[in-house]
């Protein structure tokens, strides 16, 4: 079913499905160096994963009927990759939890890669994560592929760090099964590759801004010469912008383009709260 919905976007497109593997990006990563000649669409999807990874080599944990772990490569050619990671994050924010005008979205976005589930009756609470995307690219020839890696949770279970809650699927629709939640966000997230080739991220910049949950929170990042500030949002290209105050009591604005940024711990708690960046 997924190769006919599939199909007439991204031709020669191959659909995998396995119990348990490694890692889906690296496992398609490494396909790609194995074979450059042979560069098609592909859509890997594990049922367990056992060495899921994230952004700068976190972990992530998954396992079988509690996750839905899956990676898509495809060759891609946008002008600028700036602000991938929040194309893709919105497009499996609203095909998850489509917007309802009035209504504040569930699902939420903690740049660059997390996904979180709202906290509506705890406000100002983040939320609970609830999957994460590991975006990784290789040159093979004269096509450079994407390799975009998604973390979903399902069902709840116990975690081995719980810094950030946990959030799962079945919480906004307790029909969802791993089978349902792939059918419902593959083509959206296929299109939303393919317009952002097109298109870059400035498009989606006020939708985004709908579901970024960092807007107006202190953060902290590990950015030696810009340690604090508040999120002011992102521009065109996805860059996260603080609002920093200076020692005469003014303000300024700065750009975050890389490293970990995570939120300010609240007065009292006894340790920082880190960012974990999670997929697969």
């Amino acid at each position: 079913m997924l190769r006919q919905q599939l199909g007439p976007l991204l031709p020669g497109l191959t659909v995998e499905v396995v119990a348990s593997i490694g890692s889906t990006n690296t496992e398609l990563l490494a396909r790609a160096k194995r074979f450059p000649a042979n560069i098609q669409p592909c859509l890997l999807v594990a049922e367990q994963q056992t060495q899921g990874r994230g952004r700068q080599g976190k972990g992530w944990q998954s396992s079988a009927g509690a996750s839905l772990t899956f990676s898509l490569a495809l060759a891609l050619a946008p002008a600028d990759w700036s602000g991938l990671s929040l194309a893709v994050g919105l497009a499996l924010t609203e095909a998850l939890d489509p917007p309802r005008p009035g209504q504040l979205s569930r699902l939420g976005i903690k740049w660059p890669n997390d996904l979180l589930l709202r906290e509506l009756e705890a406000e100002p609470a983040i939320g609970r994560k609830l999957g994460g995307i590991l975006i990784e690219t290789i040159q093979i020839g004269q096509q450079r592929v994407a390799v975009v890696g998604v973390g979903l949770n399902l069902v709840a279970q116990r975690v081995d760090d719980p810094s950030w809650g946990y959030g799962c699927l079945q919480e906004l629709d307790p029909d969802l099964s791993a089978t349902k939640a792939l059918a419902r966000v593959a083509e959206p997230l296929v299109r939303a590759l393919q317009d952002f080739e097109r298109s870059g991220f400035a498009p989606l910049r006020q939708r985004f801004a709908e579901r970024d949950l960092l807007a107006g929170r202190a953060v902290t990042t590990t950015l030696p010469d810009l340690p604090r500030g508040v999120a002011d949002g992102v521009d065109d290209s996805g860059t996260l912008w603080l609002q920093v105050a200076g020692n005469a009591g003014d303000s300024s604005r700065w750009p975050v383009r890389s490293g970990e940024v995570s939120l300010r711990p609240a007065r009292g708690t006894l340790r920082s709260v880190e960012t974990e960046e999670r997929s697969c």
